[in-house]
Parts: C-alpha cells; structure tokens; sequence
C-alpha cells in the first residue's frame, strides 16, 4: 500500500514561508531550505527588536528631555528630582515631546521643577 502523505499541507506551508521571504537577496527567497533558515532567523531578530526598540526609544527621550534642560539651566537628573518632589506626574515620551514640539510648555515645567 502507497505511503499516504498529507501533500496539500506541506506545500501550503512552504508556500507561505515562501512568500513571507519575498524580498530577501539571493537564495534566502526562493530555496526552501534557504528560505525557512533566513525567515526563522528574522523572526528571532523582530523578536529581540520588539524589546530593544522600548529600550532606544526610552534612551532617546532622556537625551533630548536632557538636552532641553540644560538650555533651560538644569541637569536632567535635577528636572526629574524636581518634578518628583513638586508632585508632577508626566512620562518621559510626553515630556520629551514637549521640549521638541512645545518648548515654552517645556519651560514652564522647569520652572515648576525648579521652585
């Protein structure tokens, strides 16, 4: 008797890594062996990614929070002991967004940090 082998599936399957690698240089796009290693890979990337891009972003925001408070006279560790100490419970991202797009918001903040 014939081995009974479950065709359509497999071939759905590599059909979908397949396009999922479209794009890729080289081999990485059409060699299915080729292909299931460099998609695997760039999973295990976007899911590193996924965590380090909060971690790049957070460190973005503190520079440019730092770099708006030292034209304002203070040092960023200064500006978050001080919004801590008056009771002003504004993140980071919003904070940052303010120096950049808002900087006389930005300045009033300081100012409260400040007294």
């Amino acid at each position: 008797m014939p081995r009974s082998v479950n065709h359509v599936a497999s071939r759905a399957r590599r059909k979908r890594v397949l396009k999922q690698t479209r794009g890729y240089f080289g081999a990485r796009k059409n060699v299915w062996t080729v292909a299931k290693n460099a998609w695997e890979k760039g999973l295990t990337y976007a899911y590193r990614d996924r965590k380090s891009k909060k971690r790049n972003f957070r460190a973005l925001w503190i520079q440019r929070i730092n770099a708006a408070a030292r034209l304002e006279g203070m040092t960023y560790s200064r500006l978050m002991g001080g919004l801590k100490k008056a009771g002003i419970e504004i993140n980071r991202k919003v904070l940052a967004d303010l120096a950049v797009n808002h900087p006389e918001a930005f300045k009033a903040i300081v100012a409260k940090a400040k007294a």
